[in-house]
């Protein structure tokens, strides 16, 4: 049998049903025995002559139409055609119950391929949908078996197509809805198990099935009064937590589990599905669902077990799925599950990378004294928040603050775990208080101790806000830009060094004037290079948008550093970012000399006295009084325990900012322990007062020994 060319378009006037030229795969209209009351005559189209005038009626089961004498539209034996002899005239009797049987057109699947050209994958709908919005009955030529596959072919081609479209959870789920929704069924129900398993993760709770999503066609009252659904669908999804059914613990041994644990489709009139629709859908579940095959219950099996159910519905006005239907949902619920299965393994992954790449950037940046800090961070793409780039704020000793940026080559799970390890050991190396070249030059040996190919570039720079001096050493990184208060913006020139993991090469520092209102950028090689423009080319862009951004609040106020991170991203166009980008901005406020009071003390027993008056002196001259007793007392506590074991003159410093802190240097690198002091012991107390009276309090190792620090409220 040779099967017709199939066109999608609507028929043409004057073209039979049967013409190739405007052939339009549908289903028909059930018969009466299906339980579908059926039009007893339908009218016949007029053609190029072989059929009757639309006056004429056709008998159900007739092949060609009869009318008056000499009015009938085609020659032939009547015996041939499958008719009595005697029913000839315009009145003649229905023919025989086999015959009719044998000619009655049998009912195809509601699927119907896509339109070549549309935007959307949703299917055109079925021939008694048709029916119903025309008010009209189609032809009732019977395609051929081998056309009916060919629709259900299309089908679900079309459908598969836009369930594997879907990247997320979300996505393919609803694209199974959408895809099957009017076209295959009315209603579909989308149940997945909660928690879904990821990969071979074994599951260990009970098997609980969640509402994830549900579907219809989305009539007007008339579907409510239908009860197709077990309960009402609203059109949002998210409001699918309201509903009483939506989760369902399945029993071992019940019927429910032993549907999904046959893994074939099933239609819900066989005894087991009936069994198992009260426990799915809840009690009462099963009245709501239409009677015969007009429900199949799919269940959803990934790679390696069962991780849901769809339960595609029909109205009772549309005609049951038929056996071939089970095959349809069966490729339906295996695309959909695999894809399921595939999106939470790469969830997974997206949120591994993303913990990974967030918890080795600072959440939060410190705030030191005398400097105010601001901080961008975007990856290359939203898909994948994995890169190289990191930027750090380290508070120092003597209210000192270290600003490292970083990039390590690459966009990968590797340059992220590299970053963090180069990142960790630039925050113990600023512990140790080392210059700024000697903290490059122990990346670069921790970076070669990775591997040969372990190559990042890093820009490490050290401020002090009481010399109001900034001290920068270079790894092969971009120049930092310096925005001066009038609004001058100049690119540093620090010495550009090799990139960290060459090897053998040394690293110079330089020490800059970094005057109070100015504002460091400090920046990683994504925001000024591109495949649009050269690095020279986008750190002038950089320096020019600086400059303009500083016109627009005046000479005299710097831009918020909020709005000046904010406006240099907006330089970026689009389609002009290739790589991840990394920006740490500083404002410098400094310390007043008014706001400092330093001293050097001979290690001897009269120091701690000589320290407590000029403490006093110093906060009378502040007008700060009502410490001077707090302060006195924890003055002389530290500088006792420094003049004890130090071979040098002890530094003491008195700091006024929105706190008071004092800082107390010796020569002795072992830092001080809290400890719980005896009733015999005669020392151990200095610290103990120091916890419960300073606000915070601290010890860090210099490179040159140790510094002692606590901070006071001021009232």
């Amino acid at each position: 049998m040779t099967e017709h060319p199939t066109s999608f378009e609507r028929p043409q006037p004057g073209v039979g049903p049967t013409d190739p030229r405007g052939a339009r795969p549908h289903s028909l209209a059930p018969s009466p025995a299906q339980g579908v009351e059926a039009p007893s005559a339908l009218p016949v189209q007029a053609g190029s002559g072989d059929t009757a005038p639309e006056t004429a009626p056709v008998s159900q089961g007739s092949n060609s139409a009869t009318g008056k004498a000499g009015k009938t539209g085609r020659t032939g034996n009547n015996k041939d055609m499958g008719m009595n002899p005697a029913a000839t005239g315009p009145e003649h009797s229905q023919p025989a119950a086999a015959e009719q049987d044998t000619h009655r057109p049998r009912p195809v699947s509601d699927g119907v391929p896509v339109q070549p050209g549309g935007g959307d994958d949703r299917l055109e709908s079925s021939a008694s949908s048709e029916e119903r919005r025309t008010g009209q009955a189609l032809s009732p030529g019977r395609p051929t078996p081998m056309r009916r596959d060919g629709d259900r072919l299309r089908f679900v081609g079309a459908a598969t197509r836009r369930i594997a479209r879907g990247i997320d959870l979300d996505e393919i789920v609803m694209g199974l809805c959408r895809a099957t929704v009017p076209t295959f069924s009315d209603a579909i129900l989308v149940y997945l198990r909660d928690p879904l398993p990821v990969g071979d993760e074994r599951p260990t709770g009970p098997l609980v099935l969640r509402l994830r999503r549900s579907d219809r066609i989305p009539q007007q009252e008339r579907d409510l009064e239908d009860g197709i659904l077990p309960v009402p669908v609203p059109e949002n999804p998210t409001e699918l937590d309201a509903l009483g059914t939506e989760l369902c613990e399945v029993q071992p041994g019940s019927a429910l589990a032993e549907v999904l644990r046959g893994v074939r489709p099933v239609f819900t009139d066989t005894p087991a599905a009936h069994a198992a629709l009260p426990e799915l859908l809840g009690e009462g579940g099963e009245f709501a669902v239409p009677p015969g095959r007009r429900a199949i219950l799919a269940p959803l099996r990934g790679r390696r077990r069962v991780i849901g159910a769809a339960l595609f519905l029909r109205r009772p006005d549309r005609i049951p799925f038929d056996p071939d239907d089970l095959l349809v949902a069966a490729q339906l619920a295996t695309h959909s599950a695999l894809g399921i299965d595939k999106a939470v393994l790469y969830g997974r992954e997206a949120y591994i990378a993303d913990e990974l790449q967030r918890t080795m950037l600072p959440e939060t940046l410190p705030r030191p004294t005398g400097v105010r800090l601001a901080s961008r961070y975007l990856p290359a793409a939203e898909t994948a928040r994995v890169g190289g780039d990191w930027y750090d704020a380290i508070p120092l000793p003597g209210s000192r603050v270290a600003l490292v940026v970083g990039d390590v080559m690459g966009h990968s799970m590797t340059s992220a775990a590299i970053m963090g390890q180069l990142r960790t050991t630039a925050q113990t190396l600023a512990g140790l208080d080392l210059p700024p070249q000697e903290v490059l030059h122990h990346l670069d040996e921790q970076a070669q101790r990775l591997g040969t190919d372990r190559m990042a570039t890093c820009l490490y720079a050290v401020y002090d806000p009481v010399s109001h001096r900034i001290t920068i050493a270079n790894a092969g990184h971009p120049p930092p830009v310096l925005l001066h208060l009038g609004g001058r913006a100049e690119v540093l020139r620090v010495p550009p060094g090799a990139p960290i993991g060459v090897g053998g090469v040394d690293f110079e520092a330089v020490e800059l004037d970094a005057p109070a209102g100015a504002t460091l950028l400090l920046y990683t090689d994504g925001l000024v290079e591109s495949r649009l423009r050269d690095v020279w080319t986008g750190i002038e862009q950089l320096r020019e948008k600086l400059a303009a951004t500083a016109q627009l609040t005046g000479p005299d106020h710097p831009p918020p550093l909020e709005a000046l991170c904010d406006e240099v991203l907006d330089m970026l166009g689009p389609g002009d970012r290739d790589d991840d980008i990394a920006l740490l901005a500083a404002r410098f406020d400094g310390i007043a000399p008014s706001d400092v009071a330093y001293w050097y003390l001979e290690p001897e027993d009269a120091a701690p006295g000589r320290a407590r008056r000029l403490a006093r002196r110093a906060l009378s001259r502040w007008g700060m009084e009502d410490l001077t007793d707090s302060v006195e007392l924890l003055v002389s506590e530290v500088v006792t325990n420094a003049v004890r074991y130090a071979t040098r003159p002890v530094t003491l410093r008195l700091l006024r900012t929105d706190v008071l802190r004092c800082e107390v240097g010796d020569d002795v690198p072992q830092l001080p322990r809290l400890r719980q002091a005896r009733a015999t012991d005669e020392g151990g107390r200095g610290l103990y007062l120091v916890n419960r009276l300073a606000r915070r309090w601290g010890a860090t190792r210099l490179s040159t020994g140790k510094v002692v620090w606590f901070e006071l409220n001021r009232n």
